[in-house]
């Protein structure tokens, strides 16, 4: 069975975007040929792979969308998967890539076009070990609107420190809205600033954590957040919601930063780990 691919997580081959040729090849008249930063332990792959199967299980992924860690041995390197859909990644579709978002040795193996995002994101924010790339439905929605997406709940505490939204237009006019460079990967990662997360208009979201476990607590918590600030906004009838402040938030996202552990193991066990 063939599975129809969208142009943003389409394999980068399919965008005459190639990552390995005979000029990349050492010697070649192209870009020498990458080294590897070093084996990563194959539990690591292990946990990095249930990642985005939890991603996929949790509804903030559908058969698009991508998450990338920092290589444990380089930070200028990181790991993703192939492009494939996100609930069928295992430790061995992961490739290494540097912060250009360059694949090192992919064995034919098709990346994300997208990959972009998070090779500059990397660059621009060193406390950040890892990146989510979703179009969560409850929340493109607020990417389109003047309502800010706001923390409903302490559980989504992180969104009270604010959510910017990227609008690629603003400085690329129109496009197909995708992060499929890096310029446009750099004009991401500044939108987004110092903030864990960053929507994208009439696209998705970014979302960032100082660990693997954090960036996927936070991508599941913005979808969950998003609901219910649907929900509140609908029973309200208009009137201003009870949000966290910021400081409110500061303070309940110290607690989940230290609780992230039991989300995952009930999250991973879902997905058979």
């Amino acid at each position: 069975m063939r599975f129809a691919t969208c142009a943003c997580c389409a394999p980068a081959g399919f965008m005459a975007d190639v990552l390995s040729s005979p000029a990349d090849a050492p010697g070649g008249g192209g870009r020498p040929a990458l080294k590897s930063a070093g084996v990563v332990a194959r539990d690591v792959l292990e946990e990095f792979a249930s990642a985005s199967r939890i991603l996929a299980d949790q509804g903030v992924f559908d058969a698009f969308g991508h998450i990338s860690m920092r290589h444990p041995a380089d930070p200028n390197r990181y790991l993703m998967s192939r492009s494939q859909a996100p609930a069928l990644v295992t430790a061995d579709d992961i490739l290494e890539y540097d912060l250009d978002s360059e694949a090192v040795d992919p064995q034919g193996r098709s990346s994300f076009l997208e990959r972009f995002i998070h090779g500059e994101v990397y660059k621009a924010r060193p406390d950040v070990q890892s990146i989510v790339h979703s179009h969560s439905p409850s929340v493109v929605p607020f990417s389109l609107v003047p309502n800010q997406m706001r923390a409903m709940y302490h559980n989504a505490a992180f969104i009270a420190e604010g959510v910017p939204v990227f609008d690629i237009a603003e400085k690329f006019g129109a496009t197909d809205m995708l992060v499929g460079n890096g310029e446009k990967g750099r004009e991401l990662a500044r939108v987004l600033g110092s903030k864990p997360v960053c929507l994208m208009r009439a696209h998705g979201s970014v979302a960032t954590g100082p660990s693997l476990k954090h960036a996927v607590f936070r991508a599941v918590y913005t979808e969950v957040n998003a609901k219910l600030q649907i929900q509140a906004t609908i029973i309200s009838g208009g009137a201003p919601l009870a949000a966290l402040s910021q400081e409110e938030g500061r303070i309940a996202d110290t607690v989940n930063v230290a609780n992230v552990g039991r989300p995952w193991d009930m999250w991973k066990r879902r997905v058979g780990n």
